[in-house]
C-alpha cells in the first residue's frame, strides 16, 4: 500500500517572518572645510606645518594663482573660416572678385584651404550670398556685379 500525502499539507509554505537584516548606521561624511572629528578644524602651528589639533589632518595653503594656473589651457591656433578669410582677400583687394578667383588667393595667400571638396567655390558663393540676404548694409559684402563681390567697408 501507498501513503497519499493530502495536497494541503505538502504545499503549505511556513509562515515565519524572516529576521530584519541589522545594517550600519550611516556615516556622516564631513563638509568641505569641516573637522570629520566634528564642527570645524582647530587649526595648530608647529614650525613650518600646520595641522588640526582634533583629526591631524594637514593645511593646504589654497593659492589662486595656483588655481588659475593648473586651469589654464594652451592657446589653439584659430583657423579662418572662407567666409572669414575671402572677407580679408577683398578688403586687401582693390577690384571685385568671383568665388572662383577668391578661392584661388585663400590658397596662394595660405589662409584657407579646401578640406577635400570638389566645389568650394559655390559653397563660399552661396555663404556670401547668405551673409548679404541676412545682414543687408551690415554685410562684409556687397554684390557688384553678377558673380563678383567687394568688401563693403
Amino acid at each position: 500500500m501507498s501513503k497519499k500525502t493530502s495536497s494541503k499539507t505538502a504545499t503549505k509554505k511556513s509562515t515565519k517572518k524572516a529576521a530584519p537584516k541589522k545594517t550600519a548606521p550611516p556615516v556622516a561624511t564631513p563638509k568641505p572645510g569641516e573637522c570629520p572629528k566634528g564642527g570645524s578644524h582647530e587649526w595648530t602651528e608647529e614650525g613650518t606645518e600646520t595641522y588640526c589639533s582634533k583629526c591631524k589632518e594637514p593645511k593646504v595653503a589654497k593659492s589662486k594663482r595656483a588655481a588659475k594656473e593648473r586651469s589654464a589651457k594652451p592657446a589653439k591656433k584659430v583657423k579662418l573660416s572662407a567666409l572669414d578669410a575671402a572677407a580679408q582677400v577683398l578688403e586687401s583687394s582693390e577690384q571685385p572678385m568671383n568665388a572662383k578667383a577668391m578661392i584661388e588667393a585663400l590658397a596662394t595667400k595660405g589662409l584657407w584651404s579646401s578640406p577635400r571638396g570638389k566645389t568650394p567655390h559655390a559653397t563660399l558663393y552661396s555663404a556670401i550670398i547668405r551673409e548679404i540676404s541676412v545682414k543687408g548694409k551690415e554685410s562684409r559684402f556687397k554684390k557688384k556685379d553678377r558673380g563678383s563681390f567687394a568688401f563693403n567697408g
